[in-house]
């Protein structure tokens, strides 16, 4: 283990156990040693993911035993990892480590039934679950994350030193009891999906006007982020997208569903909501799996320009499998 230093959060000094060094935790971790100074007890199963965080005063575990043995209690463990499968198996291992007062935080994508179900499964052994959803992806390091969490009060309050390093001002809040982190998270995603579709239809209509030339797609979304009323962050993210490869040659359209739209759309129904955008912008995502089309191309730009996520080469275009 290799260490790095401690302070107080103004009562005791705080220790976070972190799981997770990916594009965004490997980023939190970076946010909460420079700018909190916490000491961050972090674990990956990937020796050069562990090895990324040391440079910023991190000490790292080889398992999560060793993780878990270096926090003194009361422990806090943050998980960053994918949702499902892993989230359960990690929350479960953590549940035999772990003692009354005791503290999990959830920070992935998982869907809010799941949270309230460990959130009780925690409660049993007098351990504390939070349910964090967590928007900024690889920008947030240098801008803040958006966190949303859901939980006990005293649980959160105990934590908020973390969340108000890791957000901006007016970037954290205590949405509700167990569960209301992630949900707030799911709809904040499934209007995502629709945001990413609108800029993608409009972008595709553009792109395939010829009667005046070649339109400057590059130039347009510059244009429109200058006070027009459809600036946003995301048509910034897409100027710049536009500036590495003016028409997108160089990917392929195609949209990867991580869940979030899907479970919007399924309350929506449970709900007798309409969300005829959100629902058609879920369908579009299974369509970029067919033969491609620009629209899908914005989409898978915008998608790797604010989270990291991977893109797909034209000349690597393979057939989708099914969901």
């Amino acid at each position: 283990m290799s260490g790095g230093g401690s302070v107080s959060d103004g009562a005791a000094p705080l220790t976070l156990g972190f799981v997770g060094l990916g594009k965004m935790g490997h980023n939190m971790v970076h946010r909460l040693r420079r700018d909190g100074q916490f000491t961050i007890v972090a674990f990956d199963p990937f020796q050069q993911a562990r090895d990324a965080v040391l440079p910023y005063g991190a000490q790292t575990a080889a398992t999560l035993p060793e993780m878990v043995a270096a926090i003194p209690p009361p422990r806090g463990v943050w998980l960053m990892v994918p949702s499902g499968t892993i989230t359960q198996e990690s929350v479960d291992q953590l549940l035999t480590m772990l003692q009354p007062g005791d503290t999990i935080i959830d920070g992935g994508n998982s869907n809010y039934h799941d949270s309230m179900n460990r959130y009780a499964q925690a409660k049993q052994k007098g351990i504390s679950f939070i349910d964090c959803g967590v928007s900024g992806g690889v920008w947030g390091l240098e801008v803040g994350f958006c966190l949303m969490a859901g939980g006990d009060t005293d649980a959160v309050e105990r934590y908020r030193p973390i969340f108000e390093t890791l957000a901006p001002p007016d970037g954290f809040l205590h949405a509700g009891p167990s569960g209301a982190g992630h949900f707030v998270k799911m709809v904040h995603n499934g209007i995502e999906y629709g945001m990413l579709q609108a800029y993608a239809e409009g972008f595709a209509i553009l792109e395939a006007k010829k009667d005046f030339g070649t339109l400057d797609l590059h130039g347009i979304a510059h244009l429109w982020d200058q006070g027009s009323v459809v600036r946003s962050w995301l048509l910034e993210l897409l100027e710049r997208a536009f500036a590495q490869d003016p028409h997108l040659d160089q990917l392929r359209g195609w949209v990867e569903d991580s869940g979030e739209g899907r479970w919007t759309v399924e309350e929506s129904m449970n709900l007798d909501v309409p969300t005829p955008v959100l629902a058609i912008s879920l369908m579009m995502r299974y369509q970029s799996r067919l033969p491609d089309g620009f629209g899908n191309k914005v989409i898978a730009a915008l998608r790797n320009q604010f989270g990291g996520h991977a893109v797909q080469p034209e000349q690597q275009a393979q057939p989708s499998t099914p969901h």
